[in-house]
């Protein structure tokens, strides 16, 4: 007996396009996601310290006697600032909300700040401007990012305290600051530069300040990271 195509025992030859070929190869693996940034790179506190390639040689003698009036306009900043941080406290604790305005004026004063301690401190020549804005064209530039998000009411009680680990650190690397400054008086005074690694360790030491200081004062929610940058 004759079997046809399907009868059991027969097998059917495989027909149509393809027929025959083995299967296709498994999709290759999507590729690995980008290395997540540096812990610094998002957060809300950004300072930035330009280094100068020469440095005027006999600066570092007199800028501290330039810097008086800044001094004085900063004590009179610094007295109206209590007052605009302490309002600050009780609005954040009862509306949950930083007001812009006086969010913009603490930053600015932290700002001006920064300036005349970068200034002082031989890191950069340039007079430092009279101005709570920003300038785009000053070697020593700095923002915080606004809290759109709201900053929750208890954190204006418990800052000071939650920011004291972080605090310490700062204090100690601002201190390696101060001594290498000193050696940078005479580097500049012979030889006009201020040592790039040096620099880089000041200028650490400057955003690490100004981040405790953001946190303590409730400008960001997010901890400062313990990060060297």
């Amino acid at each position: 007996m004759t079997e046809t195509p399907g009868t059991p025992g027969t097998p059917e030859t495989p027909t149509g396009p393809g027929a025959g070929e083995p299967p296709a190869p498994p999709p290759p693996p999507p590729p690995p996601p980008p290395p997540a940034a540096s812990s610094t790179a998002d957060y809300p506190v950004h300072l930035d310290i330009d280094h100068q390639a020469e440095y005027s040689r006999f600066m570092p003698l007199i800028k501290w006697l330039l810097a008086i009036p800044h001094y004085i306009a900063l004590i009179v900043l610094g007295i109206v600032a209590f007052f605009a941080i302490l309002f600050s406290f009780f609005a954040v604790l009862f509306t949950g909300r930083y007001p812009p305005g006086l969010f913009d004026f603490v930053v600015g004063v932290h700002r001006w700040g920064l300036r005349v301690g970068a200034y002082v401190l031989l890191m950069v020549d340039p007079y430092p401007p009279f101005s709570l804005d920003d300038d785009p064209n000053y070697p020593v530039r700095f923002d915080i990012d606004y809290p759109e998000q709201g900053v929750d009411r208890w954190r204006p009680l418990v800052h000071w305290l939650l920011v004291i680990p972080y605090a310490i650190v700062a204090y100690l690397i601002f201190y390696l600051v101060e001594i290498l400054v000193f050696f940078a008086f005479f580097t500049i005074l012979f030889a006009k530069t201020f040592p790039e690694g040096m620099f880089n360790i000041c200028r650490v030491g400057f955003r690490w300040a100004a981040r405790a200081n953001a946190y303590e004062y409730w400008l960001v929610t997010r901890y400062p990271p313990f990060h060297w940058d």
